[in-house]
């Protein structure tokens, strides 16, 4: 909270870097409260709700604050537009305190968030301002003022919509990609430090890249309850399975080999009832004895048939 607030303190200075850079800590900030929280077993009710009106402040009002010192200043429209922002950030923070005692949500809920969250909000509200800083004050058409007004309230109805996007906290990391991870974190580490605002606005754009991807996969899920308990590296067998693309062309699908609870659910019909067939059967587990696997595990050399006009031995 006073980091969103100090945003607006470095605003009315004209330091807008600064202000970028104080609400981006406030974001990093919130991404680790609940954890450090949860670490120390300092959970609370007075915790969940503190953690809310802090996150209204940052990413509600200090960014709307901001947006109006920076562009809208002394514009009637402009000060709806940034109450518009602010007041959607509290209603998304009022449903998501709410969808958090919803017992009825499906399984494969909680991999998503309902509509963008309040810290990737209120930075994507401040884009425009982020390439102004970066590219300079010349005119450009991102920096005109109708231009930022329709990005801000479009910012604000993708807070309170109900389009899905992935949530950061259900992502596992194999053990495999934990290295590849941590010099990947390093590099973008040095990336940020030394062109901090196109890194971020790169981040953003990226994220709003990903909003179709996290729409087409709750969609997949939705309809296909055989993967809700399966995890997430087995999921692409089902998928396989079940056709996809090539059963849209009227393709068979590759035999693919896979195991665990991936494969009991590939081997069940996609819908009961509506007399579909049912998806691609996996191949039979070959038998002992077929092909000389059996003599090669024992380390018994399989004898030789008899030739033409040899005697059998018996």
């Amino acid at each position: 909270m006073c980091a969103g607030l100090s945003a607006v303190q470095f605003t009315l200075k004209g330091q807008l870097a600064a202000a970028i850079a104080a609400i981006a800590v406030a974001a990093v900030l919130d991404s680790l409260d609940g954890r450090i929280a949860r670490m120390l077993d300092a959970t609370s009710k007075m915790g969940a709700e503190l953690d809310s009106l802090a996150d209204a402040i940052s990413f509600g009002v200090a960014p709307a604050l901001v947006l109006y010192t920076w562009r809208f200043g002394g514009d009637r429209v402009g000060w709806v537009v940034s109450l518009i922002f602010a007041v959607c950030i509290v209603l998304r923070l009022a449903r998501f305190n709410t969808l958090l005692d919803d017992t009825d949500q499906p399984v494969y809920a909680k991999e998503f968030f309902v509509g963008v969250p309040a810290p990737a909000g209120g930075l994507l509200a401040l884009l425009p301002m982020i390439l102004t800083i970066e590219y300079g004050d010349n005119g450009h058409w991102w920096q005109s003022q109708p231009v930022v007004m329709v990005w801000t309230i479009l910012m604000a109805a993708l807070l309170i919509s109900r389009i899905p996007t992935l949530s950061v906290k259900t992502v596992r990391v194999p053990a495999r990609a934990v290295a590849p991870l941590l010099v990947g974190v390093g590099l973008l580490a040095a990336v940020v430090i030394t062109y901090p605002m196109v890194a971020l606005a790169v981040l953003l754009g990226l994220y709003l890249a990903h909003i179709p991807y996290a729409v087409r996969r709750k969609r997949w899920l939705a309809d296909h309850p055989e993967a809700w308990d399966v995890p997430a590296k087995e999921r692409r067998a089902i998928r396989r399975a079940h056709g996809g693309y090539r059963r849209r062309l009227g393709l068979r699908p590759p035999l693919r080999r896979v195991a665990g609870a991936a494969r009991r659910a590939v081997r069940r019909p996609l819908r009961a009832g509506e007399g579909e067939p049912l998806p691609m059967m996996l191949p039979p587990e070959p038998r002992p004895g077929l092909r000389g696997r059996t003599w090669r595990r024992t380390g018994l050399r399989r004898q030789s048939r008899p030739g033409p006009g040899e005697p059998e031995d018996r």
